[in-house]
């Protein structure tokens, strides 16, 4: 197991499952995510971060908002050597075939608050296939810089196809990026072109995912087409 910080408020814990072949083969999608309780901790779920083809290395690996005296903040907690219980993956994960094939879907927006670029990461990671799409568009939001984790991941992201834009609600005052809410951030761009050949995939607060969610139907893009990991 490791454990380290990814972000002000966020850490980045791998744990090694190379000794369960069976938990390692139920990880096929991106989007899944596991039950876990360290000791007699209350469960919690967690969206795996890792792209589908790290679990064949024996490893799942999670990031994790620490909150003092919950299961997440007894896993920040945790030491190389240190055991948790989890269950099987659980979940279908974000239905790709919805999106698919990349060259009619062309244009993907996807859509992130705070821990909730975990699956989004596994997703950007392991078959959205941006190369092969002409406009693929991640909308990151977050307190500010220092609360925004994987920061380290952005250029192989873009070098992938994938136009970031990080949205802050409370900035720095140098900051001179988008400010607000990634919901609002969307709604000024307005660049959907051709909503029949649009998809997308959000994880993040209820509000954000209700707010996107509306503003993609509204202009014609089909729910079917907006995928989402719960």
């Amino acid at each position: 197991m490791e454990v380290e910080r990814a972000a002000e408020t966020l850490y980045h814990v791998v744990l090694d499952i190379s000794d369960n072949p069976e938990l390692m083969a139920g990880h096929t999608t991106p989007g899944q995510f596991v039950q876990v309780r360290v000791g007699d901790s209350k469960p919690a779920f967690l969206a795996i971060a890792s792209p589908p083809a790290t679990s064949s290395g024996g490893s799942l690996e999670f990031l994790i908002k620490y909150v003092e005296g919950s299961t997440a903040g007894s896993l920040c907690d945790l030491r190389k050597g240190d055991t948790v219980e989890l269950s099987q993956v659980l979940g279908n994960g974000f239905d790709i075939r919805q999106i698919s094939p990349p060259e009619k879907y062309s244009t993907v927006f996807l859509f992130a608050t705070g821990s909730g670029i975990s699956p989004i990461r596994s997703l950007l990671e392991s078959g959205l296939e941006a190369s092969k799409r002409s406009d693929v568009t991640l909308y990151y939001g977050a307190r500010n810089l220092q609360r925004m984790a994987y920061q380290e991941r952005f250029k192989e992201w873009e070098s992938s196809g994938v136009k970031i834009v990080p949205v802050l609600s409370q900035p720095d005052d140098d900051w001179t990026g988008e400010r607000g809410y990634v919901q609002e951030a969307f709604a000024r761009a307005k660049q959907i072109r051709n909503p029949l050949a649009s998809g997308a995939a959000l994880c993040g607060h209820k509000g954000m995912a209700e707010d996107v969610t509306s503003l993609l139907a509204s202009v014609g893009v089909s729910k079917e087409k907006i995928l989402k990991n719960f």
